[in-house]
């Protein structure tokens, strides 16, 4: 049996993956292994024929950390399973994502939180512009809450209690290609695991943001969107429909566009270097949120419950990172004042 059959009726019997999930697994798997690599009979694959692939895709097709690891996260059950069945005695791909790290000095790159100053200037600059000053909104809700893009725009009026001044996480809005019929589309989904429905406080200026926005829409129209039985999505464009996470990004794409013109024409007229705005997706806002959570909050039970993280590691590497810069601070601060010599 080659490595392509067994793949096919494994993914076949994996009647647990979510549709994103499978859509994404049969692509990978499809432009990259099936070609060369699936085609070798399963017995006859070896540690060193895994690591040689690996480093091929790495060389070769220029492939980065975190699409290599998808590729090994689908692999590795595969072959899993295939010794369950008694087809091969060992797990060809144990212990090669380790070695390949090691070998290549292999560090997934970060996604950095925005500055307090750099947050500050993103915010006002929307607020401020005549353009994207609609945007205001969402953008309040994301750095607010830190949930992620999909958690956000799925949210719908029933999630938000303004009594208890809560919002509730219990789903989230999906973009994603069809597998029946190869086009993208909108779905609801569940949080992958269950520390992903949770509860979050909202803030004053969350709370007064959503409040006013609710009464906008009581006189304009709510969002005419039904996604799943899903209706009254909270936010939506000027068609009354509910927004898409590429929607966000290519938003937050022309706005960083926009400021770093203007910011190099204010410095260019000021005599001073230009401060601009680093690239950045909207992931990187439920980062910044973190990242200010951890500075000035000690309990990280708290910040992972808050967060949705499954894994406090998560929480603690973003801590971690945080409170570095603040220790830095706080030393510069003292410097001079310890009397150490």
């Amino acid at each position: 049996m080659t490595l392509n059959a067994f793949y096919l009726d494994y993914i076949e019997n994996k009647k647990e993956l979510k549709e994103t999930t499978r859509v994404n697994y049969k692509y990978m798997y499809k432009t990259f292994v099936w070609e060369e690599f699936g085609a070798k009979k399963l017995p006859d694959i070896k540690y060193s024929d895994v690591k040689r692939f690996y480093n091929h895709l790495m060389r070769d097709c220029h492939m980065k950390p975190n699409t290599l690891e998808t590729i090994h996260t689908i692999l590795h059950p595969i072959f899993g399973t295939a010794v369950r069945d008694g087809y091969i005695r060992t797990n060809p791909t144990d212990g090669v994502m380790a070695e390949i790290k090691k070998s290549n000095d292999w560090e997934k790159p970060k996604r950095h939180a925005l500055t307090e100053s750099q947050q500050i200037a993103f915010i006002e600059y929307i607020r401020d512009h005549q353009t994207y000053s609609h945007w205001l909104p969402l953008m309040t809700v994301l750095l607010g809450t830190g949930g992620r893009v999909g958690e956000i725009l799925g949210l719908t009026w029933d999630d938000v209690d303004f009594s208890n001044e809560v919002i509730n996480i219990n789903h989230n809005l999906l973009y994603h290609i069809s597998e029946e019929t190869g086009k993208a589309k909108l779905s609801v989904g569940t949080p992958k695991t269950r520390s992903g429905e949770r509860e979050i406080p909202m803030f004053s200026a969350v709370k007064e943001t959503l409040l006013k926005l609710y009464e906008e829409q009581k006189c304009d129209g709510f969002c005419k969107t039904n996604v799943d039985g899903y209706t009254g999505f909270i936010f939506m464009n000027r068609f009354g429909d509910v927004l898409t996470p590429p929607c966000v990004n290519r938003v937050i794409n022309r706005v960083l566009r926009d400021y770093n013109i203007e910011e190099g024409m204010r410095a260019e007229k000021e005599d001073r270097e230009p401060t601009y705005l680093p690239h950045f997706s909207v992931h990187n806002l439920r980062h910044t949120f973190c990242t200010r959570m951890c500075e000035n909050e000690t309990n990280l039970k708290i910040i992972q419950e808050i967060m949705g993280h499954s894994d406090i590691t998560t929480t603690m590497d973003i801590y971690n990172e945080a409170t570095r810069e603040k220790k830095r601070e706080s030393f510069s601060n003292l410097e001079g004042k310890m009397k150490i010599c």
